[in-house]
């Protein structure tokens, strides 16, 4: 994987992550956070089995995970602020060793069948206390490479270790559950977590400089503060939210459909190979990319999401809706990534662990509400064709949106 620099930020020719990798202290950080990212992404499913052995009772288990994943996003932007103000060591390790007493804690309730309020407060806890790693690392890499060729590839990588890690971890929490022990999945992830974390923290050469606390009337601290309001934040907020309501609508849609022609068991598979297919292109793009800028980029990958969303309609059989999610996948990663890109760009980089928070958040909103509504559609008259039809509509309407907010998003890229 190597090739000459870009001559800048979205300019034409290849760029080596090696190259970006060899950024000194990146390689050490990077290889850190992996087990941390495999760990996060382990723990939804880990959770859903645990509590489900204890209890007997899959909606039990979906309540709890479901108060896991809504602590996350709430608490997830606010620990950030954390983060950028007091800097990456002070907060993660206390946020870990929390995070560690949450799971041992669900742990014991659920294999002692305590009480569901007793299940859903441990699963808060243990939401509002799980590091955001991704965010964490990608401003990392913004700090060691602001401006430099060798950003676009850095956090290409990122895309692709997150893809990865979601790829792998929630087999390997299933696997984990049902041949070793119901408690072993969210265990075992919690240990990668914690474990990852604090390696991750200890890692203080490559952590960006804290913001610290803001003084007098702070114009500087409001400004970055109001970048989080600003026309081209919204918009990229808006992108990670129509791409949450498409892989939560997504999951569900493709799991009715291979119910309903009776391959149940094929959905995982489908499903995976849109995230194969992302995770090749996630490498391709960020080793060559054209020379168009990412503002105007962003609108043309949603654009051709939109209408790879249309494919899944036109399937009749499994076979067809694989071939069908192969493309999807293509657009997945690429769009992740110059969304990540714009990201780093237009917002100051005192309150960057925010905005990166920010978006996951508005990623993991997108899921959770898309995959309620639309599990609701399926089951009515309008069937998985229904379900289909929500991602369509949400990119096309975001690809409009990021269209007429692409002069904001390279004005904003330029003052960034």
């Amino acid at each position: 994987m190597s090739g000459g620099e870009g001559a800048g930020p979205g300019g034409a020719g290849t760029v080596s992550y090696r190259s970006a990798l060899r950024t000194p202290g990146a390689l050490a950080f990077f290889l850190a956070a992996a087990p941390a990212r495999l760990g996060v992404a382990m723990a939804g499913l880990g959770i859903v089995w645990l509590v489900r052995a204890g209890t007997g009772s899959f909606g039990t288990a979906g309540l709890v995970t479901g108060s896991f994943a809504v602590a996350e996003t709430l608490a997830g932007p606010r620990t950030a602020r954390l983060v950028d103000r007091f800097g990456q060591p002070r907060v993660l390790v206390p946020l870990l060793c929390a995070h560690a007493v949450a799971v041992a804690a669900l742990v014991a309730l659920a294999l002692t069948a305590a009480p569901v309020p007793w299940l859903t407060a441990a699963g808060l806890a243990a939401g509002a206390t799980v590091p955001q790693i991704g965010a964490l690392s990608a401003a990392r890499w913004s700090a060691l490479l602001h401006g430099r060729p060798g950003l676009t590839p850095a956090l290409a990588l990122e895309t692709f270790s997150n893809e990865a890690a979601f790829l792998l971890g929630p087999a390997l929490a299933v696997l984990a559950a049902t041949r070793v022990h119901p408690a072993a999945g969210t265990g075992l992830a919690g240990v990668l977590v914690v474990g990852g974390g604090l390696v991750f923290a200890r890692l203080r050469r490559t952590a960006p400089a804290p913001a610290g606390r803001p003084a007098g009337n702070a114009p500087t601290s409001a400004r970055g503060q109001r970048a989080f309001l600003a026309p081209e934040f919204i918009t990229l907020l808006a992108v990670n939210l129509s791409l949450g309501v498409f892989f939560g609508a997504t999951q569900v849609s493709v799991s009715a459909f291979a119910a309903a022609r009776h391959a149940a068991s094929a959905a995982g598979l489908l499903y995976g190979l849109m995230s194969v297919t992302s995770l090749l292109a996630g490498l391709a793009y960020g080793r060559l990319r054209g020379g168009t800028a990412p503002a105007a980029q962003l609108p043309l990958i949603v654009a051709f999401l939109a209408c790879a969303s249309l494919l899944p309609l036109l399937a009749r059989s499994p076979w067809q809706l694989g071939l069908a999610l192969l493309l999807q996948g293509a657009g997945v990663a690429p769009c992740l990534i110059v969304s990540s890109t714009l990201v780093e760009s237009v917002v100051d980089r005192r309150v960057l662990t925010q905005a990166f928070t920010w978006t996951n958040s508005a990623s993991a909103a997108g899921v959770a509400v898309s995959a309620a509504v639309v599990g609701r559609l399926v089951d009515g008259p309008g069937g998985t064709r229904a379900g289909f039809t929500v991602p369509v509509l949400a990119l096309a309407a975001t690809a409009v949106g990021t269209w007429g907010g692409r002069h904001a998003l390279a004005g904003g890229a330029k003052s960034g």
